[in-house]
């Protein structure tokens, strides 16, 4: 009666045991949510329960296994067994933690900073979400080497690791150069405020947003919804344009190429007029002016301005389309056309032929109409 008994006990106490335990810590952590909502912390907190019990019985069986003289001939295999099962879920345990903390510190100063330096909030985002992942990393790298030290033979073989350690460290370096060189950029990105998450970058002749940075690749959101997925080290060694650097402000130009009768005072007013009504315009500035002259069309470019750099794309295709459509209306003699004239021939070969037969002088013609 004992030999059953027993090990119903000791395996049914501990698993009720940790179902009131992970239910009562779940509770407070409810109630301590409920009271205070400026800190998400007690929410993040709860979704550590199940690791929390995984904890909880792996340890409680650990410790009372040998009382329950359960599977005896197996009591070597199943007591190293609960010894991983309590590793690795006090690993996870520790990870769901430390990213509860992070986050919590990240979501306090977000909501502090959010209305007035909006650049230095993704600054920190990117270096929270790395440093996120490098804790977990280690987490994970210390775990698995508690979960191999637990094997006799990995014991004995340790003097020998320790020992090799500096040739192994040095073939490793080399095998995985690549590897550790995108680490240490993303690192260096991160601490080094060189992009952040959120930024709008261009790579490559790619206009895009930084939507995730890892230690080993970045990837960049595009405007058509493509992803561009990169080496972190390639911002390390290669230039790139970061238009979320510094304020968010941006000064956008269109450019028409136009006939020289164009109205510039009546398009410096319709430019005028359009940003008026165009509500991704900031107001800061704008301007018009005739930049470059051929001998056919001038070239005539708007500077406009906008918060940030979705919105100059916006003003400016806005500004570009409604001012050719105004021109196209109003002006039409404004728009460039070919220019039709007799050609100026040189002194005494007015009427004569070239000994090939062909017309020294011939009319140059753009319509029928003027045949």
């Amino acid at each position: 009666m004992d030999e059953v008994l027993r090990p119903l006990i000791v395996v049914g106490g501990s698993v009720v045991l940790t179902l009131l335990l992970g239910w009562a810590t779940d509770l407070l952590l409810r109630k301590a949510d409920e009271r205070d909502h400026g800190t998400p912390l007690w929410g993040l907190l709860r979704r550590a329960r199940i690791p929390y019990q995984l904890v909880l019985c792996a340890a409680l069986l650990r410790g009372s296994y040998e009382e329950a003289q359960l599977f005896p001939d197996h009591r070597v295999g199943i007591g190293r067994t609960l010894t991983l099962v309590l590793i690795g879920s006090a690993a996870w345990l520790v990870i769901r933690i430390a990213a509860a903390v992070v986050e919590t510190s990240y979501t306090r100063y977000a909501n502090a900073r959010s209305h007035r330096d909006p650049a230095r909030v993704r600054r920190v985002r990117t270096q929270v979400t790395l440093i996120r992942r490098v804790v977990s990393a280690i987490v994970g790298v210390v775990a698995a080497a508690a979960m191999l030290l637990t094997f006799p033979a990995m014991q004995a073989a340790g003097a020998s690791l320790l020992a090799s350690a500096g040739i192994l460290g040095i073939v490793a370096g080399v095998a995985a150069q690549s590897t550790l060189g995108n680490m240490f950029a993303g690192l260096q990105i991160a601490f080094g405020d060189m992009v952040r998450i959120g930024d709008t970058v261009v790579v490559d002749g790619e206009w895009g947003t930084v939507e995730e940075i890892t230690l080993t690749f970045l990837t960049v959101r595009t405007w058509d919804e493509r992803r561009i997925t990169m080496p972190v080290s390639y911002f390390t060694s290669k230039p790139f344009e970061n238009w979320s650097r510094g304020t968010p402000q941006m000064t956008g130009t269109v450019f028409w190429h136009l006939d020289h009768s164009a109205p510039l005072e009546a398009m410096r007013g319709k430019l005028r007029d359009i940003l008026r009504e165009c509500p991704a315009w900031d107001g800061r500035a704008y301007n018009l002016s005739v930049t470059d002259s051929t001998p056919s069309t001038m070239e005539v470019r708007a500077l406009v301005t906008a918060k940030d750099a979705d919105d100059i794309w916006t003003v400016r295709v806005e500004v570009r389309e409604r001012m050719i459509r105004w021109l196209a209306n109003e002006h039409p003699y404004a728009l460039p056309r070919v220019n039709t004239a007799d050609a100026v021939l040189p002194p005494g070969l007015d009427g004569r032929r070239s000994p090939g037969g062909i017309p020294a002088a011939r009319r140059v013609h753009s319509h029928p109409r003027e045949r």
